[in-house]
């Protein structure tokens, strides 16, 4: 991964500024920047349907039962992860390093993905370089997919935005098995490869049968139902938490409004760090209550990507400071209706197909 060198700008400025009023607010409410009595009570309720519907799962009379505990199961998985399993990659969902640490380990590993590998490189790469190619590992080239200017145009592109939806039904069945796994052989269709170590190689190897073991095996053995509607339902459940995962977070980063910088020959960047968070990133309904509550803040990105030693459940009461900072240093802070971001999202992707240059549309607020 290269290391890139930030330019001062008026990014700057109002990153310093930011910093100074959110420690105010925090200080003047006497309230701490981790999770309070709303985010245990999260923890709890989540991380509780999660065992709830797991049982229910595997105790089912009818099939018809079976797939609906197992796919909810799913769901409310999901939902665990984006409340629970981010903030505490983040060492915010509670004041504890070992229990951040711990709900972190715990919720990544049962689902079979590899919590190391997956919080060094969100916390070190993608929060770093965020869009930027060959610095930013979810900025992917892959060539089913062109995602930005500087990957080859090939001829299928221009369907991209036509298969995407199907390609995105696979996001989780691929990650399961086959991006960590490749990564054992140093291999990846990412644009940064990284090293394991031998540790987490046996956590990766052990958990994912372990997953396997829960969520296919067990369920055959026990119910009685034929293997083919056990394995049916464990796709139908991947293709799911697959569109909703990429539906929350794939509009926030890959859209006709945002930016893919491009460092110098002496790798700096023409822009400061908070500045590039605020141009690779559109938010969508930040103040929505309800998308704060089931989507764990994502909803509210590019605030995240500034503040990821707060946690969300504060998000929607320190919105305002933020957007008063932005307009003051004279900054743009991109945030829409959900669905406009869906169709600005599928409009990047027919753009990519098709024009070698790509130029960012103007947010116009």
């Amino acid at each position: 991964m290269k290391k890139l060198i930030f330019t001062k700008d008026e990014g700057s400025a109002f990153y310093k500024e930011l910093n100074l009023k959110i420690e105010h607010y925090f200080l003047e409410n006497n309230i701490s920047k981790t999770g309070n009595s709303k985010m245990m009570f999260k923890i709890i309720l989540y991380l509780t349907l999660d065992v709830i519907f797991y049982l229910l799962m595997i105790t089912s009379a009818s099939l018809i039962s079976f797939y609906a505990f197992y796919l909810i199961m799913g769901l409310t998985v999901l939902l665990t992860a984006f409340n629970i399993s981010h903030d505490a990659a983040h060492g915010v969902a509670v004041k504890s390093k070992f229990w951040n640490k711990f709900l972190f380990s715990l919720s990544f590993n049962l689902q079979g993905n590899n919590a190391y590998v997956w919080g060094k490189n969100h916390n070190e790469s993608h929060h770093l370089y965020t869009n930027v190619e060959g610095s930013d590992i979810d900025v992917l080239n892959n060539p089913v997919f062109r995602m930005t200017e500087y990957q080859k145009l090939k001829w299928f592109h221009k369907y991209q935005y036509i298969y995407a939806p199907f390609l995105y039904l696979l996001y989780s069945l691929n990650w399961f098995f086959f991006r960590e796994t490749l990564m054992l052989i140093n291999y990846s269709s990412r644009t940064i490869k990284i090293e394991i170590p031998k540790a987490e190689i046996d956590k990766l190897i052990v958990y994912k049968l372990l997953y396997l073991g829960y969520m296919v095996v067990l369920p055959i053995y026990v119910l009685p139902f034929h293997w083919s509607a056990v394995l049916t339902v464990f796709v139908l459940n991947h293709f799911l938490v697959s569109l909703l995962f990429v539906g929350v977070l794939g509009v926030s980063h890959l859209s006709d409004y945002v930016q893919h910088p491009v460092a110098d020959a002496s790798n700096r960047l023409p822009m400061s760090w908070p500045k590039l968070q605020m141009c690779t990133s559109v938010d969508y309904n930040a103040k929505s209550r309800f998308f704060n509550w089931t989507l764990g803040g994502f909803n509210a990105h590019t605030l995240h990507h500034l503040l990821p030693n707060i946690c969300h459940v504060h998000y929607i009461k320190i919105l305002p400071i933020f957007k008063e900072l932005v307009k003051k240093h004279g900054l743009t802070y991109m945030e829409m209706p959900y669905h406009k971001t869906v169709l600005a999202h599928f409009r990047f992707l027919k753009l990519m197909g098709t024009q070698r240059k790509f130029i960012p549309r103007t947010y116009e607020g």
